[in-house]
């Protein structure tokens, strides 16, 4: 597309809609599921487990997903992620055996999978390309927010009914995310392209003639997701290192969070009309330099000043993962490469933790936060080399 008259707001509620309401269903059972767990007789060490099923559900679904969204479409797979998510949510509600719990969380996680891959293949037809940065931007910030207000509405629910008015919440809003999808604009661009017949490439060709991208841009990315997964970990671990209490550390958290939510809109603006570059460096050398720096903050006021500065380099790269994998993708065979992109970023998401917590086992927490930290000098590394310096040099393949 490239229509110069483009704005993002005529397809406002039908492409961040469902993101919103997706992230914020999430935002309300995620903090929730542990709880089941144990509820059903789950120890600790396995409720933690469940958790991280999440995680593995999205990573093994990453490609599949790709090759179910590429056959059905967009919309279709928008509104099977909203069905399997209800029946999770259903399930958690009247489970009473912890494995149905861990059956439910994988389920969540390849919803996730199918949702994020489906909005990022409808906005990269749907904007002009001059345009995309700021919408990819966009969509991981409104799924931040909605992830950051679930918990609340969750909360209050379970105020009067206990545990299951986090899941009716969450359920609620993939309701209202499924009907939203339903009712969405089928693009002009889609309905010529299923006019004309042409064959799928197979997902190993793609992985073949785009292993250098994936082997170069790819492993960029899969260090800022590993940054961004360790992140939520290290601010509770350090403030309960510096003995900060648990109120005050979600605090801290919470502020982090919203300085988070406040530059995904300018990140998108400045890749747009200065480069891509000018978000990937910013963005992985202050989360870099930030947890380079966790270890030295040892009182509450510069905690609270580094977890904020993690806060914006996170903040700042909202969209940035999703944005180069745009670039690079291919129009035939779009979708199956964004599936083995999602798959990179996921393998960072889940090692990420894995990394920090062997670190930290075998020499310190300090030590494995220093670890963690130098991901985000070592991704820069690999954008300043890699990605163009300049706008001009942006583009998108064709073939």
């Amino acid at each position: 597309m490239n229509d110069s008259s483009f704005s993002l707001k005529s397809i406002a509620i039908s492409a961040f809609g469902p993101s919103m309401l997706f992230g914020f269903s999430n935002g309300a059972v995620l903090p929730v599921i542990a709880l089941s767990a144990r509820e059903t007789g789950a120890s600790p060490a396995v409720a933690g487990l469940i958790i991280a099923l999440i995680g593995f559900g999205s990573l093994g679904a990453n490609i599949p997903a790709a090759l179910i969204t590429s056959k059905i479409g967009e919309r279709w797979a928008l509104l099977g992620a909203s069905v399997n998510t209800i029946f999770a949510m259903l399930l958690c509600i009247f489970a009473n055996n912890t494995v149905f719990i861990a059956i439910a969380a994988l389920m969540i996680g390849i919803s996730t999978s199918v949702f994020m891959l489906a909005r990022q293949t409808y906005l990269i037809d749907a904007v002009p390309i001059y345009m995309r940065a700021r919408a990819l931007s966009t969509l991981g910030g409104v799924n931040r927010i909605g992830m950051f207000a679930g918990p609340f509405a969750g909360a209050a629910l379970m105020h009067f009914i206990g545990l299951p008015g986090a899941y009716v919440v969450g359920i609620a809003a993939i309701v209202a995310a499924g009907l939203l999808a339903y009712t969405m604009p089928e693009l002009k661009a889609k309905q010529q392209a299923r006019a004309v017949p042409a064959d799928k490439p197979r997902m190993t060709y793609v992985a073949r003639k785009y292993a250098g991208v994936f082997m170069t841009l790819g492993t960029g990315v899969l260090l800022i997701s590993a940054m961004r997964a360790s992140r939520q970990i290290v601010i509770p671990l350090w403030a309960d290192y510096i003995g900060l209490s648990a109120a005050s550390t979600s605090i801290i958290f919470g502020i982090s969070s919203a300085v988070d939510m406040l530059v995904f809109y300018p990140a998108g603006k400045i890749m747009d009309q200065w480069g891509r570059i000018w978000v990937a460096l910013p963005c992985t050398l202050i989360m870099g330099l930030s947890l380079l720096a966790m270890p030295f903050a040892t009182s509450t006021a510069t905690f609270i000043g580094v977890a904020m500065l993690l806060g914006l380099g996170n903040g700042f790269g909202s969209g940035i993962n999703m944005t180069l994998g745009a670039d690079s993708s291919p129009e035939i065979g779009r979708t199956e490469f964004l599936g083995i992109w999602r798959l990179i970023t996921d393998v960072g998401t889940s090692a990420g933790p894995f990394l920090l917590s062997g670190m930290t086992a075998l020499v310190s927490l300090g030590a494995g936060i220093t670890a963690t930290g130098m991901f985000g000098i070592l991704s820069a590394a690999i954008f300043w080399r890699y990605l163009p310096h300049t706008r001009s040099g942006m583009k998108s393949h064709k073939d």
